[in-house]
């Protein structure tokens, strides 16, 4: 008898867990589609009376003359993740490699510790930063006001270097020992095992934790908004101001109404096609490298 109840009990407790975790799924996807639904239904019919072509390839954007041309917010911020990943995946994969078979272990311990802290620091404060350091550093001793495009990349650098560090070391120590210890069996030094070996057998997680890192860059606002000067225009140098979308979003929906509005979100959906296109080859990426 005692033993029935026990595993009732056992049942009971099992699908209690099934039932809370199945409602927490569902909730998850609920608000992904609520918020697909919410960004379509507004933004499509906003884009339909602009003009799609206008509206993508547009490079005037002046609300006041109905005039909705995003093209310059979209080069500024793909001008600005292209820079933000030139910064900080050279830095971020050569640090991660690094930790992962180069420091001692006390010590990759200690600086772990610290990119955990990178990655938890506000990113007002990094933006902060940028206009308290990197700006008047770049007005100083280069062209320009310091608002810039380099700012803005500089800024977004070091704010993916946790992203990159961190999933970039953990591919590398999953790669099997067996594979480096096999090359210094076959007259290979440390060095040479670990960047022709190592390296290229932790490819795949490498090249996901690049695109997790464009992601971030991608979606990243308040930072670049501080430090990028915000002209919606096509930057011709580095050391010009530019506006990406994000931003774009958040300095005029405060106070934007009508069609205005819907061009605001019509902008997010386009930022949302472009995160969905950033998930689909992280997904690619991990499958090759679960098959390889």
């Amino acid at each position: 008898m005692k033993n029935h109840s026990c595993v009732r009990g056992q049942w009971f407790r099992e699908n209690v867990a099934k039932a809370v975790f199945a409602l927490a799924a569902f909730i998850s996807i609920a608000a992904v589609a609520l918020i697909c639904l919410f960004l379509f239904a507004n933004g499509i019919p906003a884009m339909a009376e602009i003009g799609l072509p206008e509206f993508l390839f547009g490079d005037t954007w002046r609300p006041s003359s109905d005039e909705f041309g995003i093209f310059p917010m979209i080069i500024g911020s793909l001008y600005v993740t292209a820079g933000a990943l030139v910064i900080g995946v050279p830095i971020g994969i050569l640090t991660a490699i690094f930790l992962s078979r180069f420091a001692h272990a006390r010590f990759a311990r200690i600086l772990g510790d610290g990119v955990e802290l990178l990655a938890g620091i506000p990113s007002v404060v990094f933006g902060f930063f940028g206009l308290m350091v990197i700006v008047p550093f770049i007005r100083d001793y280069m062209p320009g006001r310091g608002l810039s495009l380099l700012a803005a990349a500089l800024i977004l650098g070091i704010m993916i270097l946790p992203t990159v560090i961190t999933v970039s070391k953990s591919a590398l120590d999953a790669v099997p020992r067996s594979y480096y210890e096999g090359a210094l069996a076959l007259g290979a030094d440390h060095e040479r095992s670990v960047f022709f070996i190592v390296v290229p057998a932790a490819l795949s997680g490498i090249m996901a934790a690049v695109v997790l890192g464009i992601g971030r860059a991608i979606g990243e606002t308040m930072a670049v908004v501080m430090v990028a000067g915000n002209q919606p225009a096509i930057p011709l140098s580095i050391f010009d101001g530019v506006r990406t979308l994000t931003a774009n979003i958040v300095l005029e929906m405060g106070y934007a109404a009508d069609l205005h509005r819907g061009a605001l979100i019509a902008t997010g959906v386009v930022l949302f096609v472009f995160v969905i296109l950033i998930c689909a080859l992280f997904s690619v990426i991990k499958s090759k490298g679960e098959h390889s």
